[in-house]
């Protein structure tokens, strides 16, 4: 699957309308199901927020809910994002140790980081349910998607719990 290019402009202009209307885990919210309706192979999306040495899930789209709410940074491709601050994509998780499974049809995975200045304040991860999934479309989108998040991170960690 790719990002056609001529859809990154206009979900960069969809997420800036999203971000000038609402903030914290509201904003994230919604660009995950935003993320999510608009490139089929985004099967679940969520948003996680680094505090200390544990990642918190704090919003997802998805058809069903991740009991990984809480990864430490030692764990996991997430974690692996997170400690070393890179962009993961994992093209099939059965062959990847590491991976923590969530869902049985999740085939692959791509995790990019999210900065606040030049710290990894959270990360979104994605997965799909197809082998290769993701390629370099997809991180050059969610990169520049991660770029804009910071703010609505921060705003999120002031928030109450959901539930």
């Amino acid at each position: 699957m790719t990002v056609p290019p001529r859809a990154v402009g206009a979900t960069l202009l969809q997420l800036e309308a999203i971000l000038s209307r609402l903030t914290g885990r509201g904003a994230l919210d919604e660009v995950c199901r935003f993320l999510r309706e608009s490139f089929p192979h985004y099967r679940w999306v969520g948003v996680y927020r680094l505090d200390g040495e544990t990642l918190v899930l704090e919003s997802w789209n998805g058809p069903a809910a991740t009991e990984h709410t809480r990864i430490p940074v030692g764990a996991g491709i997430c974690g692996r994002a997170a400690r070393e601050d890179r962009t993961v994509i994992v093209d099939d998780v059965r062959a990847a140790p590491e991976y923590l499974a969530c869902f049985l049809e999740t085939r692959s995975e791509i995790v990019v980081p999210i900065r606040d200045g030049e710290r990894v304040a959270g990360e979104i991860d994605i997965d799909g349910n197809e082998v290769g999934a993701f390629n370099a479309s997809d991180r050059d989108l969610l990169e520049k998607v991660a770029r804009r998040l910071s703010v609505a991170l921060a705003k999120a960690a002031t928030e109450p719990p959901p539930g």
